[in-house]
């Protein structure tokens, strides 16, 4: 039975909670937050018996065996490399890190001590992008990735975060490096991650204030990202948030030398995308039935899983957060390799530091930027 305990009692808890309590042969045994009407609430919602305003204390006392860290990312260095010292596997929800040199030195800390560490880029486990993973692991590609295509669109309108962080110029997010993006973008740009080869892709980013918040005023919150990734061996990858563009999509395209691959993750759609074409008229008519029977196939499988109770909104989660409770029992690989969630930190790092550099110049010249692994 693996003891687990969270740090931080908001509302991302209660999801972790929730699927934390789907899993079998575990436990929440404690729960933390400086704020005491926090940790009560969750203890008293979900019949959790203990519950610390000091993390050093909930360590001591209750001996977690992981610990699922759900903060503002802020902390997220600091109370992991706590848990680490105390002997605690660590799951550290999204943005992993607020740094890359942290990540690097959180994952040299936990295989120093045999520990394993995750990332909540819990997208990256839904059935649909389960079933993404095996098409690509098969060969469906035909091999690597040519091109990778990343879209996240974002809820501006959402009254229980984004309104309240347009209204609090003292929030915490404004106190990230990359503000709004930086809380947000690691979902995307772990997508992109999971199919790059190399450590040191060069990256251009052009980020801007939409229109929209422009006219409420609001001219520190960048909603409007593009960026382009390039590796030597040639794979590039586009990513794409806004908050502006409607539908608000969520979707990862990955071509390969032969096909390509569609993950539609607000709807748990996956699409195969044929390489070859039909020949004449055929190709006017086959494939529009092949994508009817596809979207039919997926709606087939997501009433299955509906019925087994295995379809909702949080079901990336739940797998994530037990596979990597597998890993711990079992002494297997961590189920988000460590080079991708550093790669991840990197990729976000440049990022930032090309906007912030872009603030101070003119707005239509950009640089590209190079970083390396070290």
């Amino acid at each position: 039975m693996l003891k687990v305990a969270i740090v931080g009692c908001g509302k991302i808890a209660d999801a972790h909670v929730a699927q934390i309590q789907r899993i079998k042969d575990c436990k929440i045994v404690a729960v933390c937050d400086r704020e005491p009407l926090m940790a009560k609430q969750l203890c008293d919602r979900f019949p959790i018996q203990h519950n610390f305003t000091d993390l050093t204390e909930l360590l001591r006392t209750s001996r977690p065996d992981v610990v699922h860290i759900t903060t503002p990312p802020e902390g997220h260095f600091e109370l992991a490399r706590l848990c680490l010292d105390y002997g605690a596997n660590v799951y550290v929800e999204k943005p992993f890190v607020v740094h890359a040199h942290q990540a690097q030195k959180l994952i040299d800390i936990a295989e120093n001590k045999g520990l394993k560490l995750t990332a909540g880029h819990n997208y990256q486990f839904s059935p649909a992008a389960r079933r993404m993973r095996e098409l690509v692991k098969s060969g469906y590609l035909g091999g690597n990735a040519v091109h990778i295509e990343s879209y996240y669109g974002y809820n501006l309108a959402d009254p229980s975060y984004a309104r309240a962080l347009l209204g609090d110029k003292q929030h915490w997010v404004r106190r990230l490096p990359g503000k709004l993006l930086q809380n947000v973008i690691s979902h995307g740009i772990a997508g992109i991650a999971e199919f790059l080869t190399s450590d040191n892709p060069e990256v251009i980013a052009y980020g801007f204030v939409s229109p929209v918040l422009k006219s409420i005023g609001e001219t520190e919150i960048i909603d409007e990202l593009r960026v382009i990734i390039s590796e030597e061996a040639h794979t590039t990858a586009y990513f794409t948030f806004s908050s502006q563009m409607k539908p608000s999509i969520h979707e990862l395209r990955v071509y390969g030398s032969k096909n390509g691959l569609a993950l539609d993750q607000n709807h748990e759609i996956l699409l195969k995308l044929r390489g070859d074409k039909y020949k004449s008229y055929a190709d006017k008519f086959v494939p529009p039935a092949q994508l009817a029977m596809q979207h039919l196939d997926n709606l087939i499988q997501n009433v299955r899983l509906f019925l087994s109770n295995e379809f909702h909104m949080d079901a990336g989660m739940k797998n994530l957060i037990e596979s990597f409770y597998n890993s711990i029992r079992e002494g297997s690989p961590v189920p988000i390799p460590y080079r991708e969630i550093l790669l991840t930190t990197r990729i976000m790092d440049e990022i930032f530091n090309q906007l912030t550099t872009k603030r101070s110049q003119d707005p239509l010249v950009y640089q590209t930027a190079r970083f390396r692994g070290e």
